[in-house]
């Protein structure tokens, strides 16, 4: 039995959730946000609540159950707040930069990087952080792990992209492993 799928989903106020076959639609104050549902679950929204069961008890629906009772609570957590990743950029010459939506960045390469903004992300710079914002959770840590894979942070001097609050292990260079 899974403990986040049994306990109903309050939807809150200014939020509506529609399910129909297949598919479970929120609708809230920053947007709205449609995703296909597997049948093996169903949903029901009734007195301000969504219920979810599984239809069949296989390994695959006590597997889903939980898995689409926290697809729907993203969902509507993002279509009230939205989430937001924060990155860091570290090391001299590394700067970014927006240009219309998408974002310029200069990462040591000898050549710009453009990373072009998905459908409903957003980035906003300040300094050497970039924000990533957004209503689907997903797109917005997937925008945030091609944006940090694009510089990752080395272990040496620590240069790159690293999520805020990252703490990245350090390793002593060539001169301290000399002198041992």
């Amino acid at each position: 039995m899974s403990r986040i799928g049994k306990k109903p989903i309050a939807i809150p106020e200014g939020v509506s959730v529609s399910a129909s076959e297949g598919m479970v639609s929120v609708k809230g104050p920053k947007g709205a946000l449609e995703r296909p549902f597997r049948s093996d679950i169903s949903v029901e929204v009734k007195d301000g609540m969504v219920v979810l069961r599984p239809r069949r008890e296989t390994k695959l629906a006590r597997a889903l159950w939980g898995t689409y009772a926290s697809h729907i609570k993203n969902m509507i957590e993002g279509t009230t707040q939205g989430f937001s990743k924060k990155l860091e950029i570290q090391g001299i010459g590394y700067k970014a930069a927006l240009q219309g939506q998408d974002l310029l960045l200069s990462l040591g390469f000898s050549h710009p990087v453009l990373f072009e903004a998905p459908a409903g992300v957003t980035f906003r710079i300040d300094k050497n952080m970039i924000t990533v914002l957004g209503i689907d959770k997903e797109k917005v840590g997937m925008a945030a792990a091609e944006i940090r894979a694009l510089k990752k942070p080395e272990p040496y001097k620590g240069k790159g992209i690293r999520y805020a609050g990252e703490v990245v292990r350090r390793k002593a260079g060539k001169k301290a492993a000399g002198q041992a």
